[in-house]
């Protein structure tokens, strides 16, 4: 082990006299997953900002004095509007307290993350990131289903399958690669129009293709099948659940070790 490290009780945030905001990537879902790092600014936090996908043993690691918010969202339902979450960041920090914004996965993979410090940074708030597991990763390791593999995928994709009304398409044509994998984040509302656009831009329907639902965690739920099943597939599935893509979801029955 470094030198370097401290242990939990030794750690102790970086000292701003306006306050300070720590971006936390929480993981996919199972506590165990959150990083060390994460875990020390989360016990030493004034203020923490959740989301929805934060597991609640996650949020049990507070201090019981810190403040909790919840700005947590959903599919067609945002409890807080994006722009208000910035500015309670913002406006938390310059009370001159150390500010967790805490996040499901990874806060720059399909997160807000880097909206968020962008608005810091404009208003002269000092921040740092934490990096958490994100979901495709964790999901996928524990679903048995390797992203890369030397006999099935040299290259990986991750999209988001839910684009903002005003928002620019997917070039679904740039994902019809040889020998790639792809996941859909936020996807499952959306199965049938992917499905669609995969179909129609070269992609064979006999494609082996996976949901993971509410991945790394107890109730995880594994559906495989064929692209031109998805669309029905999803109908069993319910959110959060990322959609994989690829020959490498046939090793999911060989290498299901989760459960």
């Amino acid at each position: 082990m470094s030198d370097s490290y401290q242990s939990p009780n030794q750690y102790q945030a970086p000292k701003q006299k306006a306050g300070f905001v720590s971006l936390v990537g929480a993981g996919p879902g199972d506590p165990d997953l959150l990083t060390v790092k994460g875990y020390r600014v989360i016990q030493q936090a004034d203020v923490v900002v959740y989301d929805r996908l934060v597991s609640q043993d996650i949020i049990d690691l507070a201090n019981k004095d810190a403040e909790m918010i919840y700005v947590g969202k959903q599919l067609d339902f945002h409890y807080v509007p994006q722009d208000q979450i910035n500015q309670i960041l913002a406006d938390k920090a310059k009370e001159g307290k150390h500010v967790v914004r805490l996040k499901g996965g990874d806060s720059f993979i399909f997160g807000r993350g880097g909206e968020e410090l962008e608005l810091l940074a404009e208003q002269g708030v000092s921040f740092e990131v934490i990096p958490g597991i994100t979901a495709a990763a964790g999901a996928t390791s524990y679903a048995g289903i390797p992203l890369t593999h030397r006999d099935h995928a040299q290259s990986v994709q991750f999209i988001t399958g839910h684009v903002q009304k005003d928002g620019k398409e997917i070039l679904w044509e740039s994902l019809a690669q040889p020998n790639n994998t792809l996941v859909f984040y936020m996807g499952l509302k959306q199965s049938g129009y992917i499905q669609e656009q995969l179909l129609a831009n070269n992609f064979d329907e006999d494609m082996p293709c996976a949901i993971i639902e509410n991945g790394t965690r107890k109730e995880q739920k594994v559906l495989t099948g064929q692209l031109s099943e998805l669309a029905e597939m999803a109908k069993s599935a319910k959110s959060p659940a990322l959609i994989v893509v690829g020959s490498v979801t046939s090793l999911h029955e060989k290498l299901n070790w989760f459960q």
